[in-house]
């Protein structure tokens, strides 16, 4: 049977809600949701983007899960863990996965795979504890020198834009299809009952604002890699979407298409400049897929980054 768990409504009731897979571990009074499967070592981790849940990498966790342990889970505050306030330090996000995987007995090494925000804590995870962290994965991760390497027409849209205005309380049914129409698309092969569940909360207003809150100390965030010092010598690959998929078209409605070119170009600048930082450090460049789709669309780029490194290990 799937986990027992309760939504919190804006107006502090609940709702009772059921985890389509995987069981939940309390941690500093929380329970966190974790789906965890396959045999040996090191583990892989998957960290999810912002306003991203750990089932939305179900596809590629199975694949990966054939070759080693194989672990998603939710932060508190997001998909199916209890809530918490946000935002929240990364030191507070590292700290908690830490304790979790200890709490659910998967022992380090790990192989962290971190998307978009998801990046950015696992590279700050392999800086505060380098002796757990076997591998790094990253998969177009957020930056702290990400603007610097963007036009400045883009970072002055980015800097106007108001996340209040773009999500009202009251989203419309028109905006609702769109998503709902995207998310379904992009899972269409993926069994009902994962597909539905998650189809269904992302395109809710409670999940959509997670994601916002989430990022919303997105300054502090960035200061604290700054002060965390250099990447652990350890085996990292940088898998750079080169595509722009409907998600990304949705949101840059009226953006000059170059601009949108300008944001890869400088995506990838940035990237190799990451890459470069450790000496067994490469950057993949990722065609047919954006920034969210990567890992939907184009699982065989991420599988295949994630036994190469296994094998460097």
């Amino acid at each position: 049977m799937p986990d027992r768990t309760f939504e919190v409504r804006p107006d502090g009731s609940t709702t009772e809600a059921s985890a389509p897979l995987g069981r939940r571990y309390e941690v500093n009074g929380r329970r966190l949701l974790v789906h965890r499967s396959g045999d040996g070592g090191p583990s892989v981790v998957f960290l999810p983007g912002g306003g991203a849940v750990g089932l939305d990498y179900w596809n590629v966790r199975e694949r990966a899960a054939e070759l080693t342990t194989s672990v998603l889970y939710d932060r508190a505050g997001t998909g199916w863990s209890d809530p918490i306030e946000l935002p929240r330090t990364s030191a507070e996000v590292t700290d908690e996965l830490r304790e979790l995987l200890r709490i659910a007995g998967v022992p380090a090494p790990y192989l962290l795979v971190g998307h978009s925000l998801g990046g950015l804590y696992a590279r700050h995870y392999a800086t505060r504890f380098p002796d757990e962290v076997a591998a790094l994965l990253l998969l177009d991760p957020a930056h702290e020198d990400y603007l610097a390497h963007m036009p400045r027409e883009l970072v002055d849209q980015w800097a106007a834009w108001d996340p209040d205005q773009a999500l009202p309380d009251e989203l419309p049914d028109e905006l609702v299809r769109l998503y709902r129409g995207l998310f379904a698309a992009e899972l269409a092969d993926w069994p009902e009952r994962i597909r539905e569940p998650l189809v269904d909360r992302h395109v809710g207003p409670d999940w959509l604002r997670v994601g916002f809150r989430e990022t919303s100390n997105v300054e502090r965030l960035h200061d604290e890699l700054r002060q965390a010092g250099p990447l652990p010598d350890v085996p990292l690959i940088v898998l750079t979407s080169t595509g722009v998929d409907a998600f990304k078209t949705a949101v840059s409605v009226g953006e000059d298409e170059s601009l949108l070119r300008a944001e890869i170009d400088g995506k990838t600048r940035l990237y190799t400049k990451l890459a470069a930082s450790v000496t067994r450090g490469e950057q993949r460049l990722v065609d047919g897929a954006g920034h969210v789709t990567m890992h939907w669309r184009r699982p065989d780029a991420v599988l295949t980054a994630i036994r190469d490194l296994l094998d460097r290990c």
